[in-house]
């Protein structure tokens, strides 16, 4: 069974889903391996609890819980690092989907489908190819969001009549409905987070400092390699 955990990162220019497909044997070791690196991070710079969120957006702009490490950028990225790492060490895939939401405005007005019921469809789709491909099944959590029930529904069709557009398929391969839960309890949905934002800050050159720039691909160089499928679609 693929536990696939699903997290979102998005700006005005761009809208991404982040897919970490990790074998049910596999969730434990990754899960603890993740805690290890928080647990790492309050004995090297103190005041980071054992329960602390892995989320990007915090560690990268040192808010919330890592507003302590603010005059520590370097430790900030290497703490980032030692997550990618845990994630790396796993035997886990990534699929990665997005839309270029001007063109998306460009072409379909404001009558088009929110982005995220957009990417999440074609993500599906990827994933559905990928478990048919390997014989597996696959389990979706995914952080909460608003349009939950929505996005239950739309599965619903696509396992009933398909999804739509040029690549339309009946997705076969997904279990039960769609779960949601909460990235605070969860450490693989921090990873998938961890995963989205990342690409998401890649993809969108938000860093034009060379040295960020050059310190975010080498970050991302940590799992490219486990990334089976990565597309942005531009209307």
């Amino acid at each position: 069974m693929l536990l696939t955990y699903v997290d979102e990162s998005h700006s005005r220019g761009l809208y991404f889903l982040a897919a970490l497909l990790c074998p049910d044997a596999e969730a434990n070791s990754l899960a603890e391996a993740l805690d290890d690196v928080v647990l790492k991070a309050g004995d090297d710079f103190g005041g980071i609890r054992a329960e602390t969120e892995l989320h990007g957006y915090d560690i990268f702009q040192a808010k919330n819980a890592w507003e302590r490490l603010a005059s520590k950028p370097r430790a900030r990225i290497g703490i980032y690092n030692n997550a990618l790492q845990a994630i790396a060490d796993h035997d886990v895939k990534i699929i990665v989907s997005g839309v270029d939401l001007a063109r998306l405005k460009r072409r379909y007005g404001s009558g088009h489908d929110h982005p995220h019921s957009i990417v999440l469809t074609h993500l599906l789709e990827r994933l559905d190819e990928y478990a048919v491909r390997h014989d597996e099944r696959a389990l979706i959590i995914a952080d909460e969001c608003d349009g939950q029930e929505q996005y239950r529904r739309e599965l619903r069709h696509y396992r009933t009549f398909g999804t739509w557009g040029y690549k339309a398929r009946k997705i076969t391969t997904v279990v039960d409905t769609m779960h949601f839960a909460s990235s605070e309890a969860s450490r693989l949905l921090q990873a998938a987070d961890l995963v989205a934002f990342l690409y998401h800050r890649v993809q969108s050159g938000a860093d034009t400092d060379a040295r960020a720039k050059r310190a975010n691909e080498r970050l991302w160089a940590r799992v490219e390699h486990k990334v089976v499928h990565q597309r942005t679609w531009c209307p």
